[in-house]
């Protein structure tokens, strides 16, 4: 079901496992335009916490994103609202575009960019604005093992769906790339790392003994396709995107642990 956003929508609704959904929340707290947010049943305290800060009205629905995407489609024509997708629409992804255009004017002579990889809006909009300006960066799209949607659809050559996953990197729990996002990927992804849970745990570690930043493991992805030479760069100017912040201060113990970096 396509839908587009028009100026004084009675109604929001968005499925997300927390970040896109924080910010659907956010906008329409500060428009005065009720916002729904279908989040996983196992959604992160923390997400599930800041959405309601910011008046949205949560509702749980299954683990996976083919489950929620369909809940959230319903409530907003049962309201006659508009449903803002998470990742597979041409807004959204330009919105994420301005990532790489912000890392293509900050950073002289970037190399290499590295992004994570859920449904594919962050990396879509990446890709699309960094390819289109300087096409010889190569860009890399990072998966947990356990969530390889993308990786097998890459491989296959057609979207291709997993069941649900358990991964720590619960902003990355998608079913499948999106119907939108997915060509784009095919055509200027250069490559898919994958990387495991004790991996993740390990970056995310680093980061909070060594950098002083808290942040999720949907973020630490990147980190560790680094840390764990993942990569075929010596010597090149790599940019990792650090894309959220949300963790449960109470799960930080079971997502720590020793480092040998």
């Amino acid at each position: 079901m396509k839908q587009v956003v028009k100026e004084g929508a009675s109604s929001v609704t968005a499925a997300s496992s927390g970040n896109h959904g924080q910010a659907v929340a956010y906008i329409a707290n500060r428009l005065n335009v009720p916002a729904t947010i279908v989040v996983p049943t196992n959604a992160s305290q923390c997400k599930i916490n800041a959405i309601q800060k910011y008046n949205g009205k949560i509702i749980k629905c299954g683990t996976t994103s083919a489950e929620r995407l369909p809940k959230a489609q319903k409530i907003a024509h049962q309201e006659m609202g508009v449903f803002i997708p998470p990742y597979d629409d041409p807004l959204i992804m330009a919105g994420q575009g301005t990532i790489g255009l912000e890392i293509l004017e900050q950073i002289e002579n970037v190399d290499v960019i590295i992004a994570p990889v859920g449904g594919g809006g962050l990396i879509s909009g990446i890709l699309t604005a960094v390819k289109e300006i300087k096409p010889s960066v190569k860009m890399i799209g990072v998966e947990p093992e356990l969530a390889n949607d993308t990786y097998l659809s890459l491989k296959n050559q057609e979207i291709t769906a997993i069941p649900g996953t358990n991964t720590i990197a619960d902003g990355l729990r998608t079913s499948q790339p999106g119907d939108l996002t997915f060509p784009i990927l095919q055509k200027y992804l250069d490559d898919l790392i994958l990387v495991k849970e004790n991996e993740i745990k390990q970056a995310l570690s680093f980061v909070m003994e060594r950098m002083k930043q808290i942040i999720e493991p949907s973020s630490a992805v990147t980190i560790a396709s680094v840390l764990f030479d993942k990569l075929p760069f010596k010597d090149k100017k790599v940019v990792t995107v650090i894309s959220g912040g949300n963790v449960d201060i109470q799960q930080i113990n079971r997502l720590v642990v020793d480092t040998n970096f």
